[in-house]
C-alpha cells in the first residue's frame, strides 16, 4: 500500500496533481478502519520486540500544513501502543537556546534512542518550510539546508535509525472545515491560532516550499511519502501499514539470555 504514495529519489512533484481525497488503494472505509486496527495491534507486538533487541530504532516524521492531521495520526496510528518505547516531540517555535544552536541541533537531540520508536510532530523540515516562507533567513542559507538535512539524515541511518517521512497532504477547502470547526466548538478554540490565518494566505507560497523539499530530500535512505490527507481514515490507514511493513522488514527478535530458563526453580 505504501508504494504508490513513495517519492522517488530527484522526482518533481506537483501537488495540485495529487489528490488530498485520494483512496483508491485502500478499499472501503469500513475494510481499512480494520485493516488500521489490525495495524496498530501489530505495530504494538513489534515495538515490543523493537526495544528488547534495543539496537535500532525507528524515526517517523510527521510534516503537514495546520489541521492536517499530525496529532490525529499519533493518536489513530500509535494510541495502541505501549508508552515506554515510544517518544512523541512536537516541534513548536525554536527556544533561546535552540535559536543559539544550528537548526538541526534539537532534532538530533530529539532523536530516538536505539530500542524505540521517535515521532517528529513537525520537524527539522520547518526549517525549510516555514523559515523560507516567512522569508526568516537568507535565501542562500535554505539553499544549503537540503543537503544538510540529507547528510543528517543519512548519517542517523548509519547508525541505526530507520526513517520514514510522510508530508499530509490536505487540500485548501479542507482545511477551513476544519479551522471553522475550531471556532465553532468551544472544546476546540485552544487549538485555534489566528496566526495560523497568516499562513494560509501563504498556501501557494508553502506548496511550492513543499514541493522542493519533496523534489530535494526524498532520498533512497529516507524517501518522502505524500499522503492524501482529507480523510482521516485513509490518512492513518496509509501511514499504519507503511509502519508496520517497515517493522516487519526490520524483523527486530527478543535477545537469547546466557542462562537456561529450566534450570531455574522459583520456590
Amino acid at each position: 500500500m505504501g508504494d504508490p504514495y513513495r517519492v522517488k529519489p530527484g522526482q518533481k512533484v506537483k501537488l495540485s496533481d495529487i489528490d488530498p481525497r485520494d483512496t483508491d488503494a485502500l478499499g472501503s472505509e469500513d475494510e481499512a478502519r480494520g485493516r488500521l486496527y489490525l495495524d496498530a495491534t501489530a505495530i504494538d507486538t513489534l515495538q515490543d520486540r523493537l526495544y528488547a533487541e534495543g539496537k535500532r530504532s525507528l524515526l517517523v516524521i510527521l510534516q503537514g500544513m495546520d489541521t492536517s492531521g499530525k496529532d490525529g495520526t499519533v493518536r489513530g496510528v500509535f494510541n495502541t501502543t505501549g508508552p515506554l518505547g515510544v517518544q512523541v516531540t512536537a516541534f513548536r517555535r525554536p527556544s533561546e537556546e535552540e535559536m543559539a544552536h544550528d537548526f538541526l541541533w534539537r532534532a538530533h537531540l530529539a532523536a530516538p534512542r536505539r530500542g524505540t520508536i521517535g515521532i517528529f510532530n513537525r520537524s527539522h523540515y520547518e526549517d525549510v518550510l516555514v523559515v523560507k516562507v516567512r522569508k526568516l533567513v537568507p535565501a542562500s542559507d535554505i539553499e544549503k539546508r537540503y543537503d544538510q538535512i540529507n547528510a543528517f539524515e543519512k548519517m542517523l541511518t548509519e547508525n541505526g535509525v530507520t526513517i520514514l517521512k510522510f508530508m499530509l497532504h490536505i487540500s485548501k477547502a479542507e482545511q477551513r472545515e476544519r479551522l471553522q470547526e475550531r471556532l465553532d466548538d468551544p472544546k476546540k478554540h485552544w487549538k485555534f491560532n489566528p496566526g495560523d490565518l497568516d499562513d494560509r494566505k501563504s498556501w501557494g507560497d508553502f506548496m511550492d516550499a513543499y514541493e522542493t523539499m519533496l523534489h530535494r530530500c526524498s532520498t533512497e535512505w529516507a524517501p518522502w511519502r505524500i499522503v492524501p490527507a482529507d480523510r482521516k481514515w485513509a490518512r492513518n490507514a496509509v501511514i499504519a501499514d507503511v509502519v508496520r511493513k517497515t517493522l516487519e522488514d526490520m524483523n527486530p527478535t527478543y535477545p537469547k539470555v546466557s542462562w537456561d530458563p529450566k534450570s531455574i526453580k522459583i520456590v
